[in-house]
C-alpha cells in the first residue's frame, strides 16, 4: 500500500561512473518503507498514477529549488571519538591513540556521558544528510546498546561494533579486554543482548564483528572473532594498513602484511568492511577482490593519519568493493559531502604527485559522479543493504536539497556537479529514513519516530 509520494527532480547512481536524472519523478514509497515505484514525467502511465496518489492526498510536491537524491552511507564512524574530532590531527596515529583516543573511549563506562554523546552524534549524522552508518562503539556493551537506542528513536540505520583489543603490549591496561577469551565472550553476548534490544523494529541495528586492528588484538582474540563471523554469519568491520606503522607492525609481527593476517584468521569475507588502506600492496587488493571485501575510503582522515592516498580509481577499475567513511575522528568532518569532495582532491593530488619531482600517478583522478556512488551506492552494496539508491525496491532514505543559485540555462550534470561542491546542512530540507522524515522543516529530530 503506498503510504506517501514525492513529486521533483531527482538524482540517482547507476554505477561508479554513471548518474542518471530523473526530472519530475514520482517517488511512491510504500507501508513498509520502501520505494514501490520511480515513474519518469515521461511514462505513459505518470498522469494517472500522479492523480491517484493526489486523490488519497499521499503527494508532496517539491519546489522547484529543490531536488532529491539516497541519503549518505558512513562506512566508518568512530563513535566515542565525536567529542574529540577535531583534535591532535598533528600527531602520529600512535601518540594520537594513546594520548587522546584511549583516554576519551574509556570515559563510556559512564552511561549518562554516552547518552549524551550518542543523542548528539545521531543528530548530527541525520543533520548532514547521512542515513546509514557502520559505527564502532567501544569495550563497553552497555553504552553501545545506548547507541543502538540513540539510532532506532532518531531514525539512523545503523550497524554497529563492540569494539575488542585485548593486546596488553598495543593497549593500556586502563581500556582492553581482560583476555582473549573475554574479548570473544563479551562480543558474543553483545550480538545476543543487540539483536533483543531491536526485536520487531524496523530500524533494529545490526552487530559487527569488531576487532580494533590488529595490533590492538591477540592472535587467540582474532581467531576467535574470525569464529563468531562464521558462526554467526555477520558483518566484520576493522582497520587495514592505515598507516606506515600500522602496516609495517603486521610485519614485524607476523611475517605477512595486514591483509594477510587478517585473512588467515578468517577475517576476509564477502561481508568484511576495512577501513584506509592506502599502504595495501597489489597482491594485498587482489586478495581483497578474491574475497569480495570492501574498502572504507576516507580521504580527510587519511590525509592526517593514513601517509598515503588511496588508489580508487585503480581499485574501482580492478573490481574491488569502494564506499565512503568519515572517520571520526581521525577525520574531524562528520559530513560525508566534505569527504567526497576531498575523495576528488586527494585524488588529484595522486594524479599530479606532490612535488615537481613527483610524476604522479596519471590516470587516478576520480570525478564527482564517482565520489557520488562512493558515499551511496558504493556503501551500500559494501554492507549488503537495499539502500543508496533512488530506485524501485530499494529502502526510500533520502535526502531532499535546496538548491539556493538555481540556475535555469544550466544542464541537470552541471547542476549536479555544483551541488555537491556547494551543498551543507544549512541546505538539507529533509532527511528521510524507511519512508519517514526525521529531519526537516519544523522537525529538528525526530527522537521517537521508531521507538
Amino acid at each position: 500500500m503506498i503510504t506517501r509520494a514525492l513529486v521533483g527532480d531527482a538524482y540517482t547512481p547507476v554505477n561508479a561512473n554513471e548518474v542518471a536524472y530523473l526530472p519530475q519523478a514520482l517517488i511512491e514509497i510504500d507501508s513498509s518503507g520502501r520505494i514501490d515505484r520511480v515513474t519518469p514525467a515521461a511514462d505513459p502511465s505518470y498522469a494517472a498514477r500522479l492523480k491517484a496518489a493526489e486523490v488519497q492526498h499521499l503527494v508532496e510536491h517539491l519546489p522547484a529549488d529543490q531536488v532529491i537524491w539516497p541519503g549518505f552511507v558512513d562506512l566508518h564512524v568512530h563513535a566515542p571519538q565525536w567529542p574529540q574530532a577535531g583534535l591532535a590531527l598533528d600527531k602520529p596515529l600512535a601518540a594520537w591513540l594513546n594520548d587522546y583516543t584511549f583516554p576519551l573511549e574509556a570515559k563510556y563506562d559512564d552511561l549518562a556521558f554516552a547518552k549524551r554523546v550518542y543523542h548528539e552524534l545521531v543528530h548530527e549524522l541525520l543533520s548532514q544528510g547521512t542515513t546509514t552508518v557502520l559505527f564502532f562503539g567501544t569495550i563497553h556493551t552497555a553504552a553501545n546498546l545506548e547507541l543502538a537506542r540513540q539510532c532506532m528513536q532518531q531514525g539512523l540505520r545503523a550497524a554497529i561494533g563492540r569494539v575488542a583489543m585485548d593486546n596488553p603490549d598495543q593497549t593500556p591496561d586502563y581500556y582492553r579486554d581482560a583476555s582473549a577469551d573475554e574479548a570473544v565472550a563479551a562480543t558474543e553476548r553483545f550480538i545476543h543482548q543487540l539483536k533483543a534490544l531491536g526485536a520487531d523494529n524496523p530500524l533494529a541495528p545490526l552487530p559487527v564483528i569488531t576487532p580494533r586492528f590488529v595490533p590492538s588484538c591477540s592472535d587467540e582474540a582474532l581467531a576467535g572473532l574470525g569464529r563468531l563471523a562464521r558462526q554467526y554469519d555477520l558483518p566484520i568491520q576493522t582497520h587495514v594498513s592505515e598507516s606506515n606503522w600500522e602496516h609495517q607492525y603486521a610485519i614485524d609481527r607476523f611475517g605477512m602484511h595486514d591483509a594477510a593476517v587478517l585473512d588467515h584468521f578468517g577475517l576476509l569475507t564477502e561481508k568484511a568492511v576495512l577501513a584506509h588502506g592506502t599502504q595495501l600492496a597489489p597482491k594485498d587488493q587482489a586478495l581483497l577482490r578474491e574475497r569480495g571485501s570492501a574498502l572504507a575510503h576516507c580521504p580527510i582522515s587519511n590525509a592526517y593519519f593514513g601517509n598515503g592516498v588511496l588508489p580508487v580509481q585503480e581499485l574501482l577499475a580492478a573490481g574491488n568493493q569502494v564506499g565512503l567513511g568519515t572517520d571520526i575522528s581521525g577525520g574531524y568532518s562528520p559530513s560525508l559531502y566534505d569527504n567526497l569532495r576531498h575523495a576528488v582532491a586527494l585524488s588529484q593530488v595522486r594524479n599530479d604527485g606532490v612535488t615537481t619531482q613527483d610524476a604522479g600517478a596519471v590516470g587516478s583522478r576520480i570525478s564527482m559522479t564517482t565520489a557520488f556512488y562512493l558515499a551511496t551506492l558504493g556503501g551500500a552494496q559494501a554492507l549488503h543493504l537495499p539502500v543508496g539508491q533512488v530506485q524501485a525496491g530499494c529502502l526510500a532514505d533520502l535526502q531532499v536539497v535546496s538548491d539556493r543559485f538555481t540556475r535555469p540555462a544550466e544542464s541537470p550534470q552541471d547542476r549536479f556537479e555544483r551541488l555537491m561542491y556547494q551543498t551543507t546542512a544549512r541546505e538539507l530540507r529533509q532527511v528521510i529514513v524507511h519512508g519517514e522524515t526525521v529531519i526537516g522543516p519544523a522537525l529538528a529530530v525526530n527522537d521517537e519516530k521508531f521507538a
